[in-house]
């Protein structure tokens, strides 16, 4: 067993972060960096000698929450450094907040590091050469076993309802090489599971023109289905393949390459995409892409290729202009559509979205209306999908073992393929083994079902 000894005047950083996974991974990316320039991390405010908070600025009530984080730090430490989507808006920060030490945008990870640096000047002790490089071991902020794997930053579509392409810019892609290397690493770390995040991954390697790299004596495009074959290469040190979920999708016509690599085993069944609406006068509105693209289609012939496959998607109730007959459209095509995970959001308007400008605001009661009428129908739908497991036995991987109760029973948490951490639904098991671990993936025989959920037992 190893000690270890902390650093002589070693400094100490507090992080909060908000928002997407997309933010999470740069808060780990920061995290790392400044680890490997002598900081240790701070788990509570007291213990920080500066704290950072990461913002999201995608919504008026997501700017609120950010706000509200910066209040919090600053009464609790006072030393307070802002980064993320809504350093973007550093004078609306300072106003609320003039306290603050510093204010940096979305993944400026060199601004806000030299800010640290600034305000919380790094320990100058013998051993700070000895501390691990971010090459070698990345600080993590999710469990061991699952990992975010952002393959690009920006977005060059103009949603009427979005602001992600001032906050973060248009399309970068990182090289195919790299995102390889870093999931090989995640890997070989622990993580059973890669969420491969990105603002569009369908449109990954387009700014590229889907340069090739070689990787493994072979030249890999940057380009999705390229990727995620590869990602589909990798194995476990048990020699097991990892989950491999794609989320942000946009059902753009080469993301039908992907489904047979699902139906062989290589990916998770599992896409997310984000539709948003159905109506095709809604979508002309938004501004969305691909919304002439037969999606009920392509749907029904993606499900003949991979019948276990599991579609996610969110949708926008409320956008100015929606009639009752473009809210009905919307019911009438999810009731075909038979989505497996469906959320919901009520159309809010945020500071800069061209949507903001369209006539024919709908009222919020109708809103929130609409918004029950929709969680309604996809409640039951998802309820009926789930009880269709009932009796069948299904892969879990296990997020959380608890304790044994006064029986002596063991419950654990865990998800189903079709399941994401923290979005979806969970596998909540009984009469686990005393010697079960997170990350692990077992059989379930499932033995009953909400509208969200399942319950079970190892098969």
């Amino acid at each position: 067993m190893t000690s270890t000894t902390a650093l002589p005047d070693q400094k100490k950083v507090g992080m909060v972060s908000l928002g997407c996974p997309k933010a999470l991974v740069d808060s780990e990316r920061i995290l790392t960096r400044l680890r490997a320039d002598g900081y240790a991390m701070s788990p509570d405010y007291a213990g920080a000698d500066v704290v950072l908070v990461n913002t999201c600025g995608f919504l008026d009530s997501a700017k609120e929450e950010s706000l509200a984080a910066i209040g919090e730090a600053i009464a609790e430490n006072g030393r307070v450094i802002v980064t993320g989507c809504m350093g973007e808006e550093a004078d609306a920060i300072r106003a609320a907040h003039p306290q603050v030490l510093a204010v940096t945008g979305a993944h400026q990870y060199e601004q806000v590091v030299d800010a640290v640096h600034t305000h919380a000047p790094p320990s100058q002790g013998p051993f700070v050469d000895l501390i691990p490089q971010p090459s070698e071991q990345d600080i993590k902020l999710t469990p061991r076993h699952y990992s975010y794997l952002k393959i690009s930053e920006g977005c060059n579509h103009s949603c009427a309802f979005c602001i992600i392409p001032q906050l973060r810019g248009k399309l970068a892609s990182r090289r195919v090489d790299a995102v390889l290397r870093e999931a090989e690493k995640l890997v070989a770390a622990g993580t059973r599971e890669l969420l491969v995040i990105s603002q569009d991954t369908s449109a990954y390697g387009v700014d590229t023109r889907h340069e090739a790299r070689s990787w493994k004596d072979r030249e890999v495009r940057a380009h999705m289905t390229d990727l995620a074959r590869e990602l589909g290469q990798l194995r476990t040190v048990d020699d097991q393949a990892p989950w491999v979920r794609l989320h942000y999708v946009y059902p753009y016509p080469h993301v039908d390459a992907v489904i047979p690599l699902m139906a062989e085993g290589l990916l998770t069944p599992y896409l997310d995409i984000p539709f948003q609406h159905a109506s095709p006068n809604v979508l002309r509105a938004m501004k969305r892409p691909a919304n002439e693209a037969k999606v009920l289609e392509r749907l029904k012939n993606w499900r003949e290729v991979c019948p276990e496959i599991a579609i996610r998607s969110s949708f926008v109730v409320g956008f100015p202009g929606e009639t009752e007959a473009d809210f009905e459209y919307l019911l009438e095509w999810l009731e075909e559509a038979q989505l497996d995970r469906v959320g919901a959001f009520r159309f809010e308007p945020v500071e800069g979205a061209a949507a903001n400008d369209l006539p024919d605001p709908v009222p919020e009661a109708l809103k929130e209306e609409r918004y029950a009428r929709l969680m309604e129908v996809t409640e039951r739908i998802s309820a009926a999908k789930l009880a269709a497991k009932v009796g069948s036995t299904i892969p879990v991987i296990i997020d959380e073992v608890g304790e044994p109760d006064e029986d002596g029973d063991t419950g654990a948490t865990g998800r189903s393929q079709a399941d994401a951490p923290e979005i979806d639904g969970q596998v909540f098991l009984r009469n686990v083994s005393d010697n079960l671990l997170a990350g692990q993936v077992i059989s379930v025989l499932v033995e009953d079902a909400d509208a969200h959920d399942l319950f079970g037992v190892p098969a």
